[in-house]
């Protein structure tokens, strides 16, 4: 029987919290619009009059094709080119979905969807059902065929799996910011010595290019070698303009829910570093350099006004 408009209505309702779920069960932007539409046309093929919770009919159909994608992206990352990042969001993306709690927050910052990785299927789903979304343990049984004590028992390893990379420390955002400003300004002065006061002694970095921007292809760590790759990173060369199409211009935003730099040629982002602040100073330095996963947050760059940029970069 084809839809009505209410039922397509419905789904619509639905649609920003589907793709919001599988952003952070995919860390791909597109490929959760792909899984959102996906489900629509099972909802398009389904006796929609027997569905008794549509709801939930949809989170469990959604659910269960990002876990087959899961399956079959672990396969093509081990073709990838370097380092695998996610696709990084600017803030204000309905994508991001909701930010009300400290767990929602996290589980949705850049940290800790490239963690993620480390899970399984069944417990990044758990996890982001229950941390995330607030899902009891019984719903998500019913979407993942378990029983509730699996269901708590895949979230408790969900959990231990992703603790000892977590954080130590939420840095309020008006210090967040000066404290990337300063990570900007001190990148920017040729010097190695202010940027090692910045970082933790055990900081690490990596960087994602996809086999089309160079990056360190692994992640490596500590204070003075991250430095040094930074101050060479923002070292002036033609060759780094003539890559990017220009000289970037170099913004402080906000990505995925933490501080972040946007460089920008063009109106075109070209690459999102995203800094882990802690208390201690920045734990993790991120960059997502792949043109492919900078699509959305170059749109979204587009509609609003940033300003200046602090500076130009090479």
């Amino acid at each position: 029987m084809p839809l009505t408009m209410k039922d397509v209505e419905r789904f619509e309702a639905a649609r920003p919290r589907l793709e919001a779920i599988a952003y952070r069960l995919l860390g791909s932007a597109s490929e959760a619009e792909d899984a959102a539409q996906e489900t629509f046309l099972r909802w398009q093929a389904a006796d929609v009059e027997r569905i008794e919770v549509p709801e939930a009919w949809l989170t469990k159909v959604l659910t269960n094709l990002c876990l087959n994608q899961l399956a079959s992206a672990r396969a093509r990352r081990e073709t990838y080119v370097g380092e695998w990042l996610p696709e990084p969001l600017l803030g204000g993306d309905p994508m991001l979905g909701p930010a009300d709690t400290a767990e929602q927050r996290e589980s949705v910052s850049y940290a800790v969807l490239t963690l993620m990785e480390r899970l399984s299927p069944s417990e990044r789903a758990v996890y982001v059902l229950r941390e995330a979304f607030d899902y009891p343990h019984r719903e998500i049984a019913d979407i993942l065929d378990l029983t509730e004590a699996a269901s708590q028992q895949i979230l408790h390893r969900a959990r231990k799996h992703l603790g000892n990379g977590r954080a130590r420390g939420e840095v309020d955002e008006a210090a967040a910011r000066r404290i990337v400003e300063e990570f900007l300004a001190a990148a920017a002065s040729g010097r190695t010595e202010p940027l090692v006061r910045l970082l933790t002694a055990d900081v690490v970095a990596v960087g994602d290019g996809g086999g089309k921007i160079p990056a360190r292809a692994k992640v490596f760590g500590g204070a003075l070698a991250v430095a040094k790759f930074l101050r060479g990173l923002f070292k002036p060369a033609a060759s780094k303009r003539a890559l990017v199409g220009g000289s970037p211009g170099m913004h402080v935003t906000t990505v995925n829910g933490g501080p972040a730099v946007v460089a920008v040629v063009g109106g075109r982002v070209v690459g999102i570093v995203c800094l882990e602040v802690t208390g201690e100073g920045i734990a993790a330095v991120r960059s997502q350099a792949n043109p492919d996963k900078l699509v959305r947050a170059t749109g979204a760059w587009a509609a609003a006004d940033h300003g200046e940029p602090l500076f130009h970069a090479f």
